[in-house]
């Protein structure tokens, strides 16, 4: 409940709570406030009892927690892997991606980078050297034409 709170803060309430409450008081006072958690608690437990019991044995195993959406969601999602999640997950490396490509653009030869962009790892090998740099056109010359790319 209170795990942001350092010890300067602690030590802080304590003091203000000695100075406003005084020291006879304060024992009563602590007293009071830990009944009412108490109290509280258990009202909690025994309507989550209640709602268990209204809903049924086929809602025997449902936890208040899993009401909460992003809870919900990861339960859903990373625990129950019907869909092949965590197999598309674990394949998808965008850093290694981005490498590639900047590689690419640098004129850089990264080892699966230049193979994959030759076509050597398909054993074809008659795909365009995107590598390396292109010559010059001369003067009047028009580019090539390349249908799929318009």
């Amino acid at each position: 409940m209170f795990t942001d709170i350092g010890p300067m803060e602690l030590g802080t309430l304590v003091i203000l709570a000695v100075l406003i409450f005084g020291p006879d008081k304060l024992p009563k006072l602590i007293q009071d406030v830990s009944n009412v958690i108490r109290k509280v608690r258990s009202f909690s437990e025994s309507a989550k009892q209640d709602i268990r019991a209204e809903l049924g044995p086929e809602f025997k195993d449902f936890e208040f927690e899993d009401l909460n959406p992003k809870t919900f969601v990861r339960k859903q999602l990373m625990e129950n892997d019907d869909l092949g999640l965590k197999e598309i997950r674990n394949s998808f490396d965008l850093r290694k991606d981005m490498e590639e490509v900047a590689d690419a653009v640098n004129g850089r030869e990264s080892a699966p980078a230049a193979a994959a962009v030759n076509g050597s790892v398909n054993g074809s090998g008659g795909g365009p050297d995107l590598v390396k740099k292109r010559a010059q056109l001369d003067p009047g010359e028009r580019p090539p034409f390349d249908a799929d790319a318009t």
